[in-house]
C-alpha cells in the first residue's frame, strides 16, 4: 500500500518537524489539499505555503486541487515539482482537455470523484488517466466519518479499470484509520490519504508504517 500523508492536519504554527516527520517516514507522497471556499465550504492554503513546503519536503507532491477552473493553475503546479495534479470531475466540463493539459505539462493526471458522483463517468476517460481519487467523505474538511458505500464504489473502479487496461491508481481520501484501512486494501485501493489518523498520533511514524503494510 502506499500512503499520503494529508497536510492539512499538520501543525501550521510549527509546520517544520510535521514536514521532517514526513521525510523520514515510509510515506510515499505528501498530499497538499488545497481548497477554495467555492467548490467546497472552506479555505485550505495557497500557492505561497505550498511553495515553502515544496522546499522543505523530499516526498513527492500529490496536488488535490478541490477549486473551480483548476486548468488555470496547471503551470503553478508544474512548478511545485509535483507528482500528481489532482481535479475534480464535477468541476471540468471539459475533463480530457484538462487532463491532456497536465500530462502535457509533465505531471501525472488524476482525477477526483465525489461521493455522490458515479465511477460509470470516468468509463470515457479512465484509460488516460494515472490516478483516480474517491472522495470518503464530502470535501472541505477534514476529521469526518468514513463513507461506507466507497468500499463498494471502490471495488467498481477497480472493476472498471482492470475491464478497460487503465494503469491508474486508485487513492481514498477521508476517514482512513486502523478501523477504515484494511477493507479498502482488499476493496483494491492502492493509495490512502491520512490526515488527523496520522497527523494526530502520539506516533506518526508508527501509524504511517501501519497504513504502508497493509
Amino acid at each position: 500500500m502506499e500512503v499520503s500523508p494529508s497536510l492539512l492536519s499538520a501543525n501550521f504554527a510549527n509546520i517544520l518537524p510535521d514536514l521532517e516527520m514526513i521525510n523520514c517516514s515510509q510515506a510515499d507522497y505528501l498530499h497538499l489539499d488545497v481548497m477554495d471556499g467555492v467548490f467546497v465550504p472552506n479555505i485550505s492554503f495557497g500557492f505561497p505555503v505550498m511553495k515553502a513546503v515544496a522546499k522543505h519536503c523530499s516526498k513527492p507532491l500529490d496536488v488535490h486541487l478541490m477549486i473551480v477552473e483548476p486548468q488555470k493553475w496547471i503551470s503553478q503546479v508544474r512548478d511545485l515539482g509535483a507528482e500528481y495534479m489532482n481535479v475534480h470531475q464535477e468541476v471540468c466540463p471539459h475533463l480530457h482537455s484538462v487532463v491532456q493539459q497536465i500530462h502535457r505539462a509533465g505531471m501525472k493526471a488524476a482525477v477526483t470523484l465525489n461521493p455522490a458522483t458515479p465511477v460509470a463517468t470516468l468509463t470515457d476517460i479512465v484509460e488516460d488517466l494515472d490516478m483516480v481519487l474517491l472522495m470518503s467523505v464530502n470535501p472541505g474538511f477534514g476529521g469526518q466519518p468514513f463513507i461506507e458505500h466507497t468500499l463498494k464504489k471502490t471495488r467498481a473502479l477497480r472493476c472498471l479499470i482492470d475491464e478497460t487496461g487503465s494503469h491508474a491508481k486508485i487513492e481514498i481520501d477521508g476517514g482512513v484509520n486502523r478501523e477504515t484501512a484494511p477493507g479498502l486494501a482488499q476493496a483494491g485501493a492502492d493509495i490512502l490519504v491520512a490526515g488527523s489518523y496520522v497527523f494526530g498520533a502520539p506516533d506518526p511514524l508508527d501509524r504511517i508504517a501501519f497504513l504502508k503494510n497493509l
